[in-house]
């Protein structure tokens, strides 16, 4: 894959570049603005980018607001936005316009490697992936709790992996159950939940975030 880096902090830049590349992937440009990383981003229109939300020159949402600028000159172009802490508004903003291609992971997941890499290969590939720790806290919000009152204990695990943006056969996997099983769980799940199901695994997250995310 060729792959852009955004991110200011020149040690996590560095370490992921060295991350990347000894996966076997190319790392065809860094940023450590939000300008260079629109840039970046535009010139090189990489396989898939991983972009710091905060960047200079104000440290506000720059990373972001690059990333979101690229997409919409270039649909589909895929990006794994990291960010310090978990703020469900990126979340919401980045799987807005419903097309694949787009990750938000803390920084702090990008120490495990392995998971790392699924995501961007994931999101490269044009899926969704969301930090099992995002989900998490939508899962555990107050609001959240209310709605999901009415699931079993496994249609819980269902609905986080799914909500990361795992297929239902990666869903299978990870609970060491058949594809079907999880096929009768989803359906159950929708079904209490009210969402209407969809072959589109990110319209399927989008689905499960913006109904977990409503007042």
């Amino acid at each position: 894959m060729r792959i852009v880096v955004a991110e200011d902090l020149y040690l996590l830049r560095d370490g992921m570049v060295r991350l990347i590349e000894a996966c076997g992937h190319q790392v065809v440009a860094t940023a450590a603005t939000g300008p260079e990383t629109l840039e970046a981003l535009l010139t090189w229109r990489p396989d898939v980018a991983v972009v710091d939300v905060r960047m200079p020159p104000a440290q506000s949402d720059e990373g972001l607001r690059a990333a979101l600028a690229a997409r919409r000159e270039v649909p589909g172009l895929p990006v794994l936005v990291l960010s310090q802490h978990v703020e469900q508004l990126y979340a919401r903003e980045l799987l807005d316009d419903g097309a694949g291609g787009i990750g938000y992971f803390l920084k702090e997941s990008v120490f495990d490697a392995d998971q790392f890499m699924d995501a961007l290969e994931r999101v490269a590939a044009g899926g969704t992936a969301m930090d099992p720790a995002v989900i998490a806290k939508l899962l555990a919000s107050g609001s959240s709790n209310r709605r999901l009152a009415g699931l079993t204990e496994r249609e819980h695990s269902v609905l986080g992996l799914m909500a990361e943006g795992l297929s239902n056969q990666a869903i299978g996997q990870r609970l060491f159950l058949s594809e079907s099983a999880i096929s009768k769980y989803t359906t159950s799940m929708f079904g209490k939940l009210g969402i209407t199901d969809d072959d589109s695994s990110n319209r399927r997250v989008l689905a499960v975030l913006t109904y977990l995310n409503r007042p």
